[in-house]
Parts: structure tokens; C-alpha cells; sequence
């Protein structure tokens, strides 16, 4: 096989990777018609995109919010989840999905991840729950969906709230419920580096009306519909969507089916490919999905077998013109907000350590969306690139 490109050799790929985020005339004059209209608050375009997008999620009910962040936060805080509570999230995640639950005041309580998809582990959930769990936040990771059928079983058995983390999951479905929809409510996200962008802002998705009402309410200041303007009902916030966002976020939206469609082709692709290859393990999609989405393409790396390091696999990758990246490089409960170190709030929880996670930090590699909306051709030569790589990985 040719010599590593990190060696000097010829790089096996020179693809032109799609940007992102995708914009056109469309989000042009979309934004126009906001600003030239004067009404650049709570108008027709937050309406027809919280319809939309609970549509195209098979969701009753959405309510926009001005990030996932906050969708997470005002999920919990309705569900009255407050101090002293425990909540029960994966350890494989960003820093939100537990800093919602500290933002509440409750402790969040660390759970493992199943290693054939990087979600949390219903099991592991079980045990670690406790008298004082008020509810479970599971993460559908890359856009994986949980075991929801195990966590709403547990849910419902132990009395708690299933308040799911979506915000990788625009357009994926299990058993064709739409993530978000599937427990109680779920928080999805539009930052700059997601599948569908306003450059931020969220939404929280429910098939309960009174708890749409309820998060709707609390976004808005504790206005009731129908209330005056000046009454306010509950403790709450200002949360509120700005008509600029779900002007863009419509434009956004009548592509995603189209993405999502291309990115889960070049993805089985991959999948194909990269299980061939000698120290290359895929993350399996369990076949109650009757639609995926992929917020990032994971595969791991039998380390042992390939005798070096992640970071010099991923360099080797990289040198061959693939676009890689490892990731989280620590489980969340390493970080010095929980720690204490390093200057950090050290800040209580529970359930460390988390063995399969403290082993995916250190051999998973992600490929982010957009380079799933490559042609197909460049998703072969990713796996040529990658067979190039471990079979001279002794090499690095």
C-alpha cells in the first residue's frame, strides 16, 4: 500500500467538503421580509416554525426558546425539578445537559453509555437511582436514539420525568415517534454547528398540551394566554425566539428531510466500509430507528490491535485529506466545574466513574454532519483512507 501521506506520501483524498452551514437566497429573503415588516417579535414565523418542526418531528406541541441550553433548563424547571432533587444523565455529553440540572438546583448523577451506540445505559440508569431522582436525562448521541423502550419502562416503574436531550437528533425517529416527543418533553438545539442553524436558539417538543402551555408560559415571562400583558402567573423567564431565527430556521428546515436522507446514505457507506477494516469498530444503529440522523459520524479504534495512539491515527487520517476529530477527550465528570481543579467550582454530583465512557474518550473518533453531505465517492475514500491508515499504523 502507498506510503502515509504523514510520511510524505500522496494523500489519498483531495475533497472540496461541503461548508456549513448551507445558506442560499432563500435565508436572504427570508431575513429581509422580517426586517423590512417591522415585527421582529413573536410573529407568524415562530408560529409556522414550531408547527413545522413538531410536524416534522411527529411531535403535538412546540415551543421555541433562544437555545437548547435553556430548552433544557425550562424542561426541568416546569417539571418542577428544583433543589435537592437528583437527575440522572450520561457522561459521554457537553457540559449543558448536566449544568441545566446544576442551573436548577438539582445534582446530577452520572450514568455509563452503551458501547455498541454511545447512549446512556438503561442498566447503569437503574442502578443509580435513588430516592431523591426526579427525573432521567437521556442524550441521543450523534443522532442515536436512547433504548427509550427500557428508559420509559424504568420511567414509568419508578415515577419519574424522561426529559430527553434531542440536541442531536433533528429528524431522527424510533418506531416513527420523533425524538423530543418520546418521554415527557425533549430539548433540541440551533447552534452555529448544527444540523439546522439560526447560528442559536432552541425548542422543546411534548405531546402534552397542558405541559406545552406550561413551558410556553414560563418562556414568555409567566404570561397565560389570554392573561394582560402586565399579569404574570409564574416564576419564570424571558426565553422568547426572535422572528429573524425562525425566519431562517423555516428556510432550514425544508431541507433537513433532504440532509438527513443523504447524510444516513453516506453513513451506511461508511458503515460498510470502515466494519471491514482491522481495528475499525462502527457504531451500530439499532433497527427500531425508522429514521436516523447524524450529528457526527463515530467510529473507535481497537488501540491494542493498531498498536498507537488516537491522536496519531486522527493525525495520520487527517495528513490523508479526511476531516477528524476526536471529540470529548475527558468524560464529563473529569471537568474542573466537578472536580475542583484547576481553579473549577467543584461543584456536587454523583456516579463517577463511568468505565465505557473513560474508555470512548480515549478511542472514538467523530466526522461532523456536513461532511456527510459529500457525494458518495468521498465517503470511499474516507474508508480507503482509513484501510491506508491502520494498515501502516505500526508506523506512526
Amino acid at each position: 500500500m502507498a506510503k502515509l501521506a504523514i510520511a510524505g506520501g500522496r494523500p489519498e483524498l483531495r475533497v472540496r467538503w461541503p461548508k456549513w452551514p448551507v445558506r442560499d437566497r432563500h435565508e436572504e429573503r427570508a431575513l429581509l421580509r422580517v426586517l423590512r415588516s417591522g415585527l421582529w417579535y413573536r410573529g407568524e414565523n415562530v408560529r409556522k416554525f414550531e408547527e413545522g418542526f413538531a410536524r416534522f418531528q411527529a411531535a403535538g406541541y412546540g415551543v421555541t426558546c433562544n437555545s437548547g441550553t435553556a430548552a433544557l433548563e425550562i424542561s426541568l424547571a416546569v417539571l418542577g425539578v428544583g433543589r435537592g432533587d437528583e437527575v440522572i444523565v450520561p457522561a459521554y455529553t457537553f457540559v449543558a445537559t448536566a449544568g441545566a440540572v446544576l442551573r436548577v438546583g438539582a445534582k446530577p448523577v452520572f450514568a455509563d453509555i452503551l458501547p455498541e451506540n454511545l447512549c446512556i445505559d438503561p442498566a447503569d440508569v437503574a442502578r443509580k437511582m435513588g430516592p431523591r431522582t426526579r427525573a432521567i436525562i437521556p442524550v441521543h448521541f450523534a443522532g442515536h436514539i436512547a433504548d427509550m423502550d427500557r428508559l420509559k419502562k424504568l420511567a414509568r416503574r419508578k415515577g419519574v420525568h424522561i426529559i430527553e436531550d434531542a440536541c442531536h437528533a433533528w429528524g431522527s425517529r424510533w418506531r416513527g415517534k420523533g425524538a423530543g416527543a418520546i418521554g415527557d418533553c425533549g430539548a433540541f438545539s440551533f447552534q452555529v454547528s448544527k444540523n439546522i442553524t439560526a447560528g442559536d436558539g432552541g425548542i422543546i417538543l411534548t405531546d402534552d398540551e397542558s405541559l406545552a402551555g406550561r413551558l410556553r408560559n414560563f418562556t414568555n415571562v409567566g404570561r397565560k394566554k389570554g392573561g394582560a400583558w402586565y399579569e404574570h402567573y409564574t416564576t419564570s423567564t424571558n426565553a422568547r425566539m426572535t422572528e429573524f431565527q425562525a425566519a431562517i430556521l423555516g428556510e432550514q428546515l425544508k431541507r433537513l428531510g433532504r440532509q438527513t436522507m443523504k447524510r444516513q446514505a453516506n453513513a451506511r457507506i461508511l458503515d460498510r466500509g470502515l466494519a471491514a477494516i482491522p481495528g475499525i469498530r462502527t457504531v451500530v444503529t439499532d433497527p427500531r430507528h425508522t429514521r436516523r440522523a447524524y450529528h457526527m459520524y463515530c467510529f473507535r479504534l481497537d488501540l491494542e490491535r493498531l498498536g498507537t495512539t488516537r491522536s496519531r491515527f486522527l493525525s495520520a487520517l487527517s495528513a490523508e485529506g479526511v476531516p477528524c476529530t476526536a471529540g470529548y477527550g475527558i468524560p464529563l465528570y473529569a471537568n474542573p466545574l466537578f472536580t475542583g481543579k484547576k481553579g473549577g467550582a467543584g461543584v456536587p454530583s454523583r456516579g463517577a466513574p463511568c468505565p465505557e465512557v473513560e474508555r470512548v474518550v480515549r478511542d472514538c473518533c467523530w466526522i461532523m454532519h456536513q461532511n456527510l453531505l459529500a457525494p458518495g465517492s468521498a465517503m470511499r475514500g474516507i474508508v480507503r483512507a482509513a484501510a491506508k491508515v491502520a494498515d501502516h499504523s505500526a508506523e506512526l
